[in-house]
């Protein structure tokens, strides 16, 4: 078949739809004008190449040559990749979610010629089933409304769009942010944890590393032990589950059941980075191997697994890979992770059989779609003896299976949370070779993708798309994070350059807050101010916590009125919708707290190892000079203690 426009693309999303008979165009003014000058209305489709439902959907619909044909006939069909325009996927998924009450990928959007939208959805059937309407009849149906009441469809798209515009707006409220907000998002997460597997909610759980990153930080404010306990439950209940890759490392991107014990398979490198600063929070906090070896098992996964040759990081791998090698097409989720009970005693033993939780017709009891019959999820249902000759034995095993999907561009706001969790993975672990990581992928990103402004995304020697406000912020804190690490001045002077582009790029200096996107993106029908922390930290908590950290580290007051100007602007939600906001509450606390700071002097390597023993989130540390006696100067709560010249002195002041 004759490859579409797609075929010239970067996004590994749209290459696996170059060669749909769907008239595909990519995201742009070519689309655009085609739809204005025929009057045709668009059908913008997103997802991502390590979609499960999106692969469901290119199968069922758009392989389908009748459908293709309903499409390319009456739409002009745009196909985008949500992980290179998070703008755009944000402004449409704001209306799907408004309009349908629920949200999701692959997510289907009709827009008229002028981008705004009339109709939305997520998945359709190709015909009806599941409840849902068909998508040949859902096409059909809006074709003929386009044809024959367009005015109204207009009028509609209009009206849709000034209420997205007045639901999104984000003004300082009458009413002042108020700290007593810190309680109660604590409380509201207290009210939803499940005591007995962890986590938040019910089914489906996903692990949302930003309210762990809260709890954890509300308990070293409060020293309330329920808020550090939920956070090291789940987090344990998590590495034993089946969502924990426990051969391989790295944890899949979330659990359909309670007990994370079948997981959906994908990985994701976002996923990664953060619970890998999880895991260290609570390692430094309890001193249990266990969480140091969880995040070990991620950072060796990711060096392994998901690191370009020239040391930028991947972004995803697929939950669907071929169970046979002959029939590379057949695909079916977590194929490459499964295993028979025969195939484990055969290369494990009986012994880590019974401990990995597997049973000989399967583990897998509610599997309403079949799609695990007679196979083993690994867990950790006992004590694993014998745990590495085991894995050893697997993993070579599992090598020579089909590999998943890997998603092999490099984006800049992911590369730099995994930069940082490699960096503070460097201190906590005293691991060379994590922040040799750490240097080799921030220089990558230096060196490849500012032309001189931060570009999104790098493939295949390309770099493209203009940076978002999480770039900008994740990348500065990336260099934050190595200049703790390092104390390297260039790594602090770069994250104030990041600084200052962002503030000029995105921030609202008249409301305060940020704009997720630069006024120059025109092919926005609305600029939005995200602030959600879901499965990514949002760009506004990023930025305000960049402010802050630069404030104590440079005494740049300026840094924190923007910081401060921010919180004002999201006042409303601080006070009433704070569980939707966890990391900007961290940041929130940060502001709060009173000045930390340890200074560093002479060969003092070892005070400086056990400073990283501690956990000590609103401490900021410099170690200006290498030569003279070793000491550690602790300055808190606006006090400067005698220096500390021995390991035991520095202990007993931090404690």
């Amino acid at each position: 078949m004759t490859p579409n426009r797609l075929i010239h693309e970067q996004s590994p999303y749209l290459l696996q739809h170059a060669h749909n008979p769907v008239d595909w165009y990519p995201w742009g003014e070519e689309a655009f004008a085609r739809a204005r000058a025929e009057q045709k209305p668009i059908f913008l489709s997103i997802g991502y190449s390590t979609c499960h439902w999106c692969h469901v959907m290119e199968r069922e619909s758009f392989e389908n040559e009748a459908i293709a044909e309903i499409l390319n006939r009456s739409f002009v069909s745009i196909k985008l990749d949500r992980e290179e325009r998070p703008d755009v996927d944000r402004v449409y998924m704001t209306f799907v979610q408004a309009a349908t009450g629920s949200g999701g990928w692959p997510m289907s959007v009709w827009l008229t010629p002028e981008l705004k939208p009339f109709y939305g959805g997520t998945y359709f059937p190709p015909d009806n089933r599941y409840g849902r309407p068909g998508f040949a009849s859902v096409l059909t149906q809006l074709a003929e409304a386009w044809q024959n009441q367009r005015e109204k469809v207009i009028d509609s798209s209009i009206q849709l769009t000034t209420q997205l515009e007045s639901y999104t707006q984000v003004e300082p409220a009458a009413t002042p942010f108020e700290l007593a907000a810190l309680d109660s998002c604590y409380h509201s997460f207290r009210r939803s944890f499940d005591s007995a597997y962890g986590g938040f909610g019910s089914a489906p759980k996903f692990p949302r590393p930003s309210v762990l990153h809260f709890l954890f930080r509300y308990y070293h404010r409060t020293g309330e032990e329920d808020a550090r306990d939920m956070a090291l439950k789940t987090l344990r209940e998590m590495a034993h589950g089946g969502m924990n890759d426990q051969l391989g490392g790295g944890f899949h991107r979330y659990s359909v059941d309670e007990r994370w014990f079948v997981p959906h398979f994908e990985k994701m490198l976002y996923d990664q980075a953060q619970l890998a600063e999880s895991y260290l929070d609570a390692f430094q906090i309890t001193h249990d191997a266990f969480h140091a070896e969880t995040a070990r098992a991620i950072f060796d996964y990711v060096l392994r697994d998901m690191t370009h040759p020239e040391g930028g990081f991947y972004s995803a791998e697929d939950a669907d890979s071929a169970e046979d090698p002959e029939r590379p097409k057949h695909k079916s989720e977590g194929a490459f992770y499964l295993w028979t009970h025969s195939e484990l005693l055969r290369l494990a033993g009986p012994a880590f059989t019974e401990a990995a939780g597997a049973r000989p017709h399967g583990n897998v009891d509610h599997d309403p779609h079949n799609e695990f019959a007679g196979k083993n999820i690994l867990y950790r249902h006992g004590d694993i003896g014998g745990f590495a000759a085991a894995r050893h034995a697997l993993l070579a095993a599992r090598g020579q299976r089909p590999r998943p999907h890997l998603d092999d561009k490099i984006l800049t706001s992911w590369n730099a949370l995994m930069i940082s969790a490699f960096a503070r993975g460097a201190r906590v672990l005293s691991e060379p070779r994590y922040l040799a990581a750490a240097e080799r992928a921030f220089g990558f990103v230096q060196n490849n993708m500012r032309a001189p402004h931060l570009l999104r995304r790098w493939r295949n020697g390309s770099a493209a798309i203009d940076a978002f406000l999480d770039d900008y912020a994740a990348l500065a804190l990336a260099a934050l994070d190595l200049y703790e690490t390092t104390f390297k001045t260039s790594y602090l002077e770069t994250a104030q350059e990041l600084a200052g582009q962002m503030r000029g790029l995105f921030e609202d200096v008249e409301h305060g807050g940020f704009f997720s996107s630069p006024a120059s993106h025109s092919d926005l029908v609305l600029r939005m101010k995200e602030d959600y922390d879901g499965a990514e930290p949002s760009g506004n908590s990023l930025a305000v916590e960049l402010l802050l950290r630069l404030a104590l580290h440079t005494g740049n007051e300026d840094y924190r009125a923007s910081a401060t100007r921010a919180f004002q602007a999201f006042s409303s939600r601080i006070n009433s919708q704070s569980p939707t906001i966890p990391r900007l509450m961290s940041a929130l606390m940060l502001a709060a707290a009173e000045p930390s700071e340890i200074t560093f002097s002479g060969p003092a390597e070892p005070l400086f190892d056990e400073f990283l023993r501690h956990f000590m989130p609103f401490s900021t540390s410099k170690w200006p000079v290498r030569d003279g006696n070793a000491a550690a100067t602790l300055c808190s709560g606006f006090v400067c203690h005698p220096p500390a010249a021995t390991v035991e002195e520095l202990r007993e002041l931090l404690n």
